[in-house]
């Protein structure tokens, strides 16, 4: 048998352990983990854990599995939202197919789980914005999926929001530039398969009763039309309101999720500006870059952006209290030490893990204000942490990979 890992030594290398001699369907229940979140897949996958980290193991031929392999390393050096390769086994005893090996993504749900959580408010048109904003992501980057879909597609929650990855790249092909062809036969790929499961949810029953599957796979087109004209149209403005219109386009391209290159603005014949934004994939984005360089916290962008608005607010706070400057360092520095890592560590042991700690303190924010309407006064953050604590926090599912339940598993 042979190994291939990325990079030698990783945190992984206690894997080689493992019997990858056997059928993955005949390996020790003691060895696997239970993961309620997973999807369906079409091929064998158990999950096992390791030095406190989680892995997704696919038995798959051999030919895919290296093309999956590759293509996923290209796609994390490039900061593109799909999960994270670690390596593959091949050469196994008896003709067996491969395993590739990719890293369980943290705090992630199939859109089975979503649908089926007791306090799960996620609708299916969400789910569907959701998906057709990595389509996009994916197209912009010279990536034909082929396969997309909701069981191959992971989703997290970030400040609120949904973020999703792409979790399954075996018939991904990848070209310098789709054409408009390639990318209407993706997302005609992606509306079969997506009514299809919404059918299947219908039938469990998962799906409100006023949901038509149809309807909502239908829709599928126009919506990555929308978002796909939004991110790489041209358009003409008057000199005038170039400044406002420049900065507005910006601001929703990074409302969106995309990061802008460079802006090229050319005068028109008849004396207006046309506008043309470059735009990219980049990971981690703007409000993510801005947040780690003001307190080495390493979130998501919508949980950044949220972040990043509470220590604005606190440096005002700062500034009037004290009467004078406070530059933006040190009132991140201090917003970390005297804001948020006391929630953080407030976080009651049998709660903790349930969500990423930058999600807790999003949404303990968001309890705060409610909390205060209601009340009509800031009743402050220690009030508001304790109520979140007391009855928000543990209506919200255990997640897998928190130390406590991998500890318990071993």
């Amino acid at each position: 048998m042979r190994y291939i890992f990325r990079p030698p030594g990783t945190d992984g290398a206690g894997l080689l352990s493992l019997p990858w001699h056997l059928p993955l369907e005949e390996w020790d229940r003691s060895l696997l983990l239970d993961v309620p979140q997973r999807g369906i897949s079409r091929h064998v996958v158990r999950f096992v854990a390791e030095q406190g980290q989680v892995f997704a193991l696919k038995e798959i031929a051999e030919p895919l599995a290296r093309h999956e392999y590759a293509l996923l390393g290209e796609f994390e050096e490039e900061g593109l939202p799909a999960v994270a390769a670690l390596g593959i086994c091949v050469d196994r005893p008896g003709g067996q197919d491969a395993v590739l090996v990719t890293r369980y993504l943290e705090y992630s749900m199939s859109y089975r789980y979503l649908f089926s959580r007791p306090h799960g408010d996620h609708s299916a048109d969400r789910l569907l914005d959701t998906m057709v904003v990595l389509l996009v992501r994916l197209h912009l980057a010279g990536v034909f999926w082929g396969d997309c879909s909701l069981s191959n597609t992971l989703f997290r929650l970030d400040a609120g929001t949904l973020a999703a990855y792409l979790v399954d790249a075996e018939t991904v092909e990848r070209h310098p530039r789709l054409s408009p062809g390639q990318r209407r036969y993706d997302v005609d790929l992606a509306r079969e398969r997506v009514g299809a499961e919404l059918l299947d949810l219908q039938f469990g029953e998962l799906l409100p009763p006023d949901c038509d599957p149809v309807e909502i796979a239908d829709s599928l087109a126009p919506r990555y039309e929308a978002l796909w004209d939004e991110v790489t149209r041209e358009e003409v403005i008057s000199q005038d309101e170039q400044r406002f219109r420049v900065a507005d386009r910006l601001r929703r391209l990074n409302d969106l999720g995309f990061d802008v290159g460079e802006v090229d603005l050319v005068t028109t014949p008849e004396g207006g500006v046309r506008l043309r934004v470059e735009t990219r994939v980049a990971e981690p984005g703007q409000n993510r870059r801005e947040l780690f360089r003001l307190t080495g916290l390493e979130v998501q962008e919508n949980q950044a952006r949220r972040l990043l608005n509470d220590i604005r607010a606190y440096r005002a706070y700062l500034e009037q209290t004290t009467g004078g400057t406070v530059s933006e360092a040190v009132a991140g520095h201090r917003w970390v030490a005297e804001v948020y890592q006391p929630i953080v560590d407030a976080i009651p042991p049998d709660l903790a893990g349930r969500l990423a700690p930058a999600e807790v303190f999003h949404e303990m924010l968001e309890h705060r204000w409610f909390l205060s309407e209601r009340a009509g006064r800031d009743v402050g953050m220690e009030e508001a942490a304790q109520s979140y604590f007391a009855t928000v926090l543990p209506r919200t599912p255990e997640e897998v990979t928190t130390p406590s339940v991998i500890a318990t598993r071993h």
